[in-house]
């Protein structure tokens, strides 16, 4: 993509794909069916941080299909071409659906109403009006967003262990170098569409104070534990 960031786009090493490899690709697509992918309707683009670092922003291109009107589901690409690396997924829920989360799962899940409002999470190439009528439910919605591939350090594959990721809930938080650089790209303004949006209203309740991590930063772990051995698991026989 013109003018894109390469050093947080960073080449995959490998063979260039062959054309038998391309051939057996295009007689399998004809074959078989892929309901889960051809649910997928809209394109958002949006920024996240990792939740220990907020140093570290990523621009997230988020490709969602909804399970239903309370609940949908986004794989999330570095760019939104051909050439993508699939970096994370995220869960999108209703505030009604949030608030039957335990609470120590709440601490995942972050709001969307700053990103929304602030209009730093647009449809790229679809019409204002148009967009706003999903954003209108959008603004009330909590996420749960998972990157397994830290691109923005310029990891060439996918390393380490997922890493839970949060978003922005302020102003003087987004990158400003990165905010310009994708309004430029993708001909928008943030502070015109904020403006435009400032009738949205958010949660009803106000948003949890469990969510966006309670305030704080958090962090996924690894931690080498005894792997229960295959005996102890009970058998059930039909």
């Amino acid at each position: 993509m013109e003018g894109i960031n390469v050093s947080t786009h960073p080449e995959v090493p490998g063979e260039p794909t062959q054309t038998g490899t391309a051939i057996l690709e295009t007689a399998t697509a004809t074959i078989q069916g892929f309901g889960p992918i051809n649910k997928i309707h809209q394109h958002l683009c949006a920024f996240h941080f990792y939740g220990h670092d907020m140093t570290r922003q990523v621009e997230a291109h988020h490709f969602c299909g909804h399970q239903n009107e309370e609940f949908r589901q986004c794989l999330i690409y570095d760019r939104p071409d051909s050439d993508g690396r699939l970096i994370g997924l995220e869960y999108i829920v209703s505030e009604e659906l949030f608030l039957t989360l335990p609470d120590d799962e709440k601490k995942f899940w972050h709001s969307h109403l700053y990103e929304v409002k602030s209009g730093v999470l647009f449809m790229p190439g679809v019409p204002g009006p148009i967009q706003r009528q999903d954003h209108e439910k959008t603004v009330k919605t909590y996420g749960k967003v998972i990157h397994f591939w830290q691109v923005d350090r310029g990891d060439t594959l996918p390393l380490g262990i997922p890493q839970v990721m949060m978003a922005l809930t302020r102003d003087g938080q987004l990158d400003q170098n990165l905010a310009q650089d994708v309004e430029k790209r993708f001909g928008v303004s943030f502070d015109e569409e904020r403006e435009k949006r400032a009738y949205m209203e958010g949660p009803a309740h106000g948003i949890h104070p469990l969510a966006n991590a309670g305030g704080k930063g958090i962090r996924t772990l690894l931690r080498e534990v005894d792997c229960k051995p295959i005996d102890s698991v009970p058998r059930v026989f039909v």
